[in-house]
């Protein structure tokens, strides 16, 4: 068989390749991807276009940072802050012009 990552011959029954000290098996593979807290950056990314859905992926990547020996908790955090004051900040926009117009008809 050839190792996977460096493309030298090895043996069939070798666990890790002698010339790289790549394991042979796929588990490294699949332990990188679930070493990544996915939720925790999609949350970051959609908390500055669709606050919502940012919070909530922000919400629960941050909930199970600790499932990813807490990769992704400070950017799940951020997720969170951002979604929360951008939401904010359109309430008090829409609610402001609500009262501003309000006020107005009734003068």
């Amino acid at each position: 068989m050839f190792c996977k990552n460096c493309g030298k011959e090895i043996d069939d029954k070798a666990a890790i390749c002698i010339y790289c000290g790549v394991s042979t098996s796929g588990t490294d593979i699949s332990q990188r991807k679930k070493n990544t807290n996915v939720l925790a950056i999609v949350g970051f990314i959609l908390s500055f276009f669709i606050s919502i859905a940012g919070l909530v992926c922000s919400i629960i990547g941050y909930k199970r940072a600790t499932e990813f020996g807490g990769k992704g908790k400070y950017l799940a955090l951020a997720g969170i802050i951002i979604s929360a004051i951008s939401m904010a900040i359109v309430l008090l926009y829409f609610g402001g012009t609500a009262i501003l117009r309000a006020l107005m008809n009734r003068f």
